[in-house]
């Protein structure tokens, strides 16, 4: 089985989450992504990643090595934006 790219990381995420935002880097094994959602109001992060958990499945412990997040919801992700 071949290492996924980024590309398929994200589209992995995007598949099994709705995004309004979806950014991903890596190298085949460790990816770092950016995900704005809206399913994430009033969620902790724990909760946040665990629900990009749930999109990957089995693909996180097969496929994907290391996965670092950023989880934001829209409008967490527009304040951050305004700040830069």
């Amino acid at each position: 089985m071949s290492n996924p790219t980024p590309a398929d990381v994200q589209q992995f995420i995007s598949a099994g989450l709705p995004c309004t935002h979806l950014e991903v880097e890596g190298d085949g094994q460790h990816f770092f992504a950016t995900i704005v959602s809206a399913e994430f109001e009033g969620k902790t992060r724990v909760a946040r990643h665990q629900r990009v958990y749930q999109a990957l499945g089995d693909r996180m412990r097969a496929q994907i090595h290391a996965l670092s997040m950023k989880t934001l919801t829209p409008a967490e992700w527009e304040t951050q934006a305004k700040a830069a």
